[in-house]
């Protein structure tokens, strides 16, 4: 058990402690009892109160006696029996439970809302009906003189079932886009829902018409609240006839009286988080509102803050335990948390032995020790003078010296030691000294390529940390400690050149800069040369101090780059310059190429005049074709264009075809000349 206070109010933590797991043995389970002292103390509450994964709501029954909790995975819910301290029942279902509400005041009749739109009934044997609503819902309630069942969700209608009857009615048509959260008042039955938009609309049943209209999303804006996107309602709560508490996704919590249409009271959690549940103890007027990080008790007049709990794992939903100081938590773990706070309630009734335990702990606290009081030894009286007063009311004894007044102790170490003051201004100097010498034993270690680029990023690092004590700024990785560019500080393929022509005109002020950068990179030298221990540096302005300031002015980095310009002007000037003498000075020789066999020269204008085709677009190319009459577009009949043009052969293949040609004409004579014969022949006629 973990006890924490906060505004002397104590709090008592009965789910922390290991878990067992449920595969092990009863043998085991005992063994590590004896051996382990912190299974040992632990208290079960209620036996197996947990999820496989995660419980996402948690209710108590009407009568006290069960505790009914959904979560995952797999989805189901779990019943357990307070006056067994122990599992009841346990139902696996089809799809997770957004919310549930038992209808009975026992576990007889429990409403599920799906995540996959379906509304499931259970009964006391198990799965009674199943039927579905048109839009997914976010949350129902129950109106018990109609028996209607109020749901909203993603849409503008809230939809009407009712249970007498075994149908849907007639929705009601709100005014918002969709509907986050809805209560019943169980006073007078006043329907009240709460809309994406950031408005609460108020409905009677009896007529089914809107009565009253909130716009809590202005009202929770205030002077010292920092809000970046509209509030909408995610919680909704009753108190008697006329209270009524508004949460919202922004962290605030509105308290409403409903004959007035401004708020009481605005409470901010100061988290910026969506607020999941809110509740009311009547008995000390205190509102619990709860979001997923923290759950906030304050007082519902004054808005102080009477205690917070803030557990170690993320909050889905909180149930307040009837007339008592009990509190259940649905968290983003397996174990459900149970807090005792006595100054709230008494123990419920199954675990009265609560009180006798806190009693008990109260009566033997643990020793503590005050910030008003010094503790000092017998070796530090004799030093101040102080051993006269033992025995004394201003010494207490404990342990191995004594407590005194740390008022007192402060005036007589000022008159023992005048000089106190200057001992420890002295201090915290050499301290300064020795924090600037650590930070430069830090840039000693530059890396061996692109020193000047490492010592660069060094001080933009040490300026960043510098602003961050002024304001928040988003921390970004360094570039020396990331191993994606390690190369470029190891290869020296990667060193920054700096007389480059790009690199000094997009750094025109990389002159000045640099020369600064050198003079501490000599400086830098000149320390590895002298020895670890050195004398200490006068007070005032350090060496490296001067490296910070740079100047930003306008016309002198105007004035920069002219200055850049025209040196690279006179750079290109003079390597003309030299290039025109060097071709002066060279001597033309004639160069001979050897042409393939099989190829014949042709003049350069054609490959000039071939180079000069190739560098036209597409569309010259084709316009150049259809002039010469080797390329021909039509219009076909379906609308679309046709192309029709001859490939250019080279010499080589006009020459091969022209043989060619000739081959089959010689053949065609040949064949018509020996026909002839053959005819002469069969007629008789001798051969010439």
């Amino acid at each position: 058990m973990q006890v924490s206070s906060l505004n002397e109010v104590k709090v008592y933590s009965l789910s922390c402690g290991k878990s067992l797991p449920e595969w092990l043995s009863d043998r085991k389970k005992r063994a590590l009892q004896k051996k382990d002292v912190d299974v040992r103390r632990r208290i079960e509450l209620i036996q197996d109160f947990e999820m496989p994964t995660v419980c996402t709501t948690i209710k108590v029954s009407k009568d006290g006696q069960y505790i009914l909790a959904t979560g995952t995975y797999k989805p189901r819910v779990r019943c357990y029996d307070t006056y067994q301290l122990s599992l009841k029942f346990e139902r696996c279902l089809d799809s997770e439970v957004v919310t549930f509400e038992t209808l009975s005041d026992d576990y007889s009749k429990i409403v599920f809302l799906h995540n996959d739109r379906y509304i499931e009934f259970h009964s006391q044997s198990g799965f009674y009906y199943k039927t579905r609503i048109p839009k997914f819902g976010r949350d129902f309630s129950y109106h018990y003189p109609s028996c209607d069942l109020y749901f909203v969700g993603a849409s503008s209608e809230v939809y009407r079932l009712n249970l007498e009857q075994g149908r849907y009615l007639n929705p009601l048509q709100t005014d918002a886009a969709e509907n986050n959260v809805c209560d019943i008042n169980s006073v007078h039955g006043l329907f009240a829902t709460g809309t994406i938009e950031g408005r609460v609309e108020c409905w009677d049943p009896r007529t089914r018409g809107r009565v009253g209209l909130l716009d809590c999303a202005l009202s929770s804006v205030t002077a010292d609240s920092e809000i970046n996107s509209l509030p909408t309602i995610s919680a909704l709560k009753f108190n008697g006839a006329l209270t009524m508490a508004v949460g919202t996704s922004t962290g605030q919590v509105l308290l409403y009286d409903l004959r007035s249409d401004k708020p009481l009271l605005v409470k901010d959690h100061q988290y910026g988080l969506p607020i999941k549940s809110v509740h009311f103890q009547d008995s000390l007027d205190l509102i619990l509102s709860a979001d997923s990080r923290i759950i906030k008790m304050w007082n519902k007049n004054s808005g102080k803050i009477f205690t917070s709990l803030e557990p170690e794992h993320d909050i889905n939903d909180v149930c307040l335990y009837p007339n008592s100081g009990m509190l259940l938590t649905a968290n983003e773990t397996p174990k459900m948390g149970i807090y005792y706070i006595p100054v709230l309630g008494p123990a419920p009734r199954w675990c009265s032995f609560l009180d006798n335990l806190t009693e008990e702990l109260e009566e033997n606290p643990e020793s503590t020790v005050y910030d008003d009081y010094k503790f000092v030894t017998k070796k530090d009286l004799e030093n101040l003078g102080l051993t006269h007063l033992i025995g004394s009311p201003f010494l207490r004894a404990y342990m191995h010296g004594f407590f005194m007044d740390i008022r007192l102790y402060h005036k007589v170490k000022l008159m023992v030691n005048p000089f106190a003051y200057e001992e420890y201004r002295k201090d915290k100097i050499r301290q300064k000294i020795e924090e600037t010498r650590a930070q430069r034993v830090q840039l000693k270690k530059l890396p061996k390529v692109n020193k000047e680029l490492a010592l660069k990023l060094i001080e933009e690092e040490e300026e960043k940390q510098k602003s961050t004590w002024k304001k928040k700024v988003k921390s970004l990785p360094n570039i020396l400690t990331d191993d994606r560019f390690k190369v470029m500080f190891e290869n020296p393929d990667f060193q920054v050149d700096e007389e480059s022509e790009e690199f000094r005109l997009l750094n025109p002020l990389v002159s000045k800069i640099s020369e600064k950068r050198k003079k501490k990179l000599r400086l830098l030298e000149q320390q590895e040369l002298r020895e670890k221990e050195e004398e200490e540096e006068p007070e005032g302005k350090p060496s490296d101090a001067e490296s910070s300031e740079s100047s930003d002015d306008e016309k002198d980095w105007v004035e920069e780059v002219r200055k850049q310009r025209r040196l690279l002007h006179q750079e290109e000037k003079m390597k003309r310059q030299e290039q025109l003498r060097e071709d002066q000075q060279t001597v033309l020789k004639p160069q001979f190429y050897e042409i393939k066999a099989g190829e014949e020269f042709r003049s350069f204008k054609d490959s000039a005049a071939k180079q000069k085709l190739l560098n036209k677009t597409l569309e010259d190319r084709l316009k150049l074709e259809a002039k010469n009459g080797t390329l021909s577009v039509s219009d076909t009949t379906v609308g679309s264009k046709q192309l029709t043009f001859t490939l250019k052969r080279s010499e080589q293949q006009k020459k091969q075809q022209e043989a060619e040609k000739l081959h089959r004409q010689e053949r065609k004579t040949l064949r018509r000349s020996a026909g002839h014969l053959k005819s002469r022949h069969r007629r008789g006629r001798p051969f010439h």
